[in-house]
C-alpha cells in the first residue's frame, strides 16, 4: 500500500481506507488497519469522519462522484441511444475495474441509505433518453426507460464481478445492453408489425411531445396549462400501451 504521506491526515484516511477496500476480497477492515495505514491515530479518524462506518460512507460518496464524472465525460455525439449504449460499456468497464468498490455502492443499497448520487446516474441517463424522445426515438417515457437500463447495467456488472476474471463472457453484457436499448426504442414498436404500427406511432407521437415539453421554454405554456397538458399525454401514451 502506497498512501501518499504529504496529504492532509483525512485524504489520507480517505487513500487509505480505498485502498484497504480494494484489496480486501469481502474480509473486514479494522479500524486499525486504517490508521496504520494513513499513519494517524484512531481519534484523527474519529475527528474527521465520526467512525469508521463514516469514513467508508465517505470513500463510497467519493466513488460515487469519479463514476457520475466518468458517465459525462464523453462528448454527445448526436445519437442519444448510441451514447446510451456508451455509458452502459463505461459503467460496466467502471466496475469491473473497482468491483470492491463497485459492490459496496451498488451491492447493497436500501432506500433508506440510497445515495443521491445514483439519481444523478438516472438523470444523466434520463437527460440523453429526453433527447432520443423528442427525435421520435423512444416508444416509453424517458423516466421508465433511464431506470430501466441503469437497474440492467447493474445487474450486469454485478453479475461479472461475480465471475472469474477469466471466464467473464463481455459479450454478454454487450448483448443485454442492447437488447435494452431495443426494448424501450421505436425498433421494437416496428418489429411488432404493420396491425400494432398506427397504436405505436401515437405513442412515440406522444412521449416525443410530451418529451419537448418539458424541455422547453416555460414561458410558453402556464404551469396549469403544462401540467394539464402532459397529463393528457401521459394518459395517451399509458392507454394505448395497454
Amino acid at each position: 500500500m502506497s498512501v501518499n504521506g504529504e496529504l492532509p491526515a483525512k485524504a489520507r484516511l480517505l487513500q487509505a481506507a480505498a485502498e484497504l477496500l480494494a484489496a480486501s476480497a469481502g474480509e473486514p477492515i479494522s479500524t486499525r488497519q486504517i490508521t496504520q495505514a494513513a499513519g494517524v491515530t484512531a481519534p484523527t479518524l474519529y475527528h474527521h469522519f465520526g467512525d469508521k462506518e463514516g469514513l467508508f460512507d465517505a470513500v463510497i460518496a467519493e466513488g460515487f462522484r469519479e463514476y457520475v464524472a466518468g458517465e459525462r465525460d464523453f462528448a454527445p455525439s448526436g445519437q442519444p441511444l448510441e451514447d446510451i449504449r456508451r455509458m452502459w460499456d463505461n459503467h460496466v468497464h467502471f466496475g469491473l475495474g473497482n468491483p470492491e468498490l463497485y459492490l459496496v455502492m451498488f451491492g447493497n443499497l436500501r432506500p433508506e441509505n440510497r445515495p443521491s448520487v445514483i439519481a444523478d446516474a438516472e438523470a444523466l441517463m434520463e437527460e440523453l433518453l429526453n433527447k432520443a424522445a423528442v427525435m421520435g426515438h423512444l416508444n416509453v417515457p424517458p423516466r421508465e426507460a433511464a431506470r430501466s437500463i441503469l437497474a440492467a447495467t447493474v445487474g450486469v456488472t454485478l453479475m461479472l464481478i461475480s465471475e472469474r476474471a477469466a471466464e467473464r463472457n463481455l459479450e454478454l453484457s454487450a448483448m443485454t445492453r442492447d437488447a435494452m436499448v431495443f426494448a424501450v426504442s421505436t425498433d421494437k414498436a416496428k418489429a411488432a408489425g404493420p396491425d400494432s404500427s398506427g397504436e405505436s406511432s401515437v405513442v412515440v407521437a406522444a412521449i416525443a411531445l410530451n418529451a419537448a415539453l418539458q424541455s422547453s421554454d416555460p414561458d410558453q405554456l402556464s404551469s396549469s396549462e403544462l401540467k394539464l397538458f402532459l397529463e393528457w399525454l401521459h394518459r395517451i401514451s399509458s392507454s394505448t400501451k395497454g
